[in-house]
C-alpha cells in the first residue's frame, strides 16, 4: 500500500499549482512588440518628411542658382562691353567753356552814320563720343593677358552754346538806332558762334577731351567686366589713328 502512494504522489506533484497568476504566451508578447515597433517607424517617418522635403527643395533651388549664376560660365567680355556702350549711345566727355570777342560795324543813311558793338558772349562746347559706331570690330579681348583693347571714333565737336544773357557789350556811335543795334547783335552772335567753333578745335582742347574720353571708356569697361566675374581687367584705349599700345 505504501508503494503504491509513493507511486501516486509524483505523478500529483507534478501538474500544476493553482495560484492567482496569469501566464501569457510567448506568440502573443511577440505580436505586441511588432505592433509597438510599426507605430515607431511611421511616427519618425511623418517627423522626418518635411525635413525631407525641405532639403529636397533647398537642392533644387542650389542647383537653379547654379545653373544660372554658375562661375565657370562668364559669358562673352565683348558683348559685355557692347551692352555697356549701347545703355549711353553718345558719351559726353569734356565741356570747354569759352569766351568769345567780337565785333561788328554797323552803317547808315549812305555811311553817314556809323556805329561798331564789341561784344564778348560766354559760350560752351561739349566733346562727345558716338558709342553706336562702337561694334564688335574695334574690340580685342586677350584672355591670357586679361586685356581688352578699345579703338574709338573721332570725337565729335558740338555747336557752341552762347549764353547772351551773359553777354557784355561795348557800343560806338553817335546814334545807333534799334534797327543798327539789332543788326550789330545778330552779327556779333554769329561770329561769336564761329569763333567759338574755332577756339574749341583748338589742338590743347582736343587733347584734353581724348584724355578725358579714355579715362571714361577705361572705367565704363572696366567696372561691368568687374560685375561680371573677370576681375581685375586692364583696357587700353585709343582713338582711330593713333597706333596700339604694346
Amino acid at each position: 500500500m505504501d508503494s503504491e502512494l509513493k507511486n501516486e504522489m509524483p505523478a500529483s506533484s507534478a501538474g500544476p499549482i493553482a495560484s492567482g497568476t496569469t501566464t501569457v504566451a510567448p506568440e502573443h508578447v511577440s505580436t505586441r512588440n511588432d505592433v509597438t515597433s510599426q507605430q515607431d517607424r511611421s511616427l519618425a517617418w511623418v517627423q522626418a518628411l518635411p525635413w525631407l522635403l525641405f532639403i529636397i527643395v533647398l537642392a533644387l533651388a542650389a542647383w537653379l542658382g547654379w545653373r544660372a549664376f554658375g562661375a565657370n560660365d562668364l559669358g562673352d567680355p565683348l558683348a559685355t562691353s557692347l551692352v555697356a556702350f549701347e545703355k549711353q549711345n553718345s558719351l559726353t566727355v569734356f565741356s570747354a567753356q569759352l569766351a568769345p570777342v567780337v565785333a561788328s560795324n554797323d552803317s547808315r543813311f549812305f555811311g553817314t552814320i556809323q556805329s561798331r558793338q564789341v561784344a564778348v558772349i560766354p559760350a560752351r562746347v561739349d566733346y562727345t563720343l558716338d558709342l553706336s559706331q562702337v561694334g564688335a570690330e574695334r574690340l580685342a579681348w586677350d584672355a591670357e593677358k586679361h586685356t581688352l583693347d578699345v579703338q574709338l571714333p573721332a570725337i565729335k565737336v558740338g555747336k557752341p552754346n552762347l549764353d547772351e544773357a551773359r553777354a557784355q557789350y561795348l557800343r560806338e556811335g553817335i546814334w545807333i538806332t534799334r534797327e543798327a543795334q539789332d543788326n550789330l547783335t545778330r552779327k556779333n552772335t554769329q561770329l561769336a558762334e564761329q569763333q567759338a567753333v574755332k577756339q574749341a578745335a583748338n589742338p590743347v582742347l582736343m587733347n584734353l577731351a581724348r584724355g578725358a574720353a579714355k579715362d571714361a571708356i577705361r572705367q565704363n569697361l572696366a567696372i561691368p567686366l568687374s560685375v561680371a566675374g573677370y576681375g581685375d581687367v586692364t583696357v587700353n584705349v585709343r582713338f582711330d589713328g593713333e597706333k596700339a599700345s604694346k
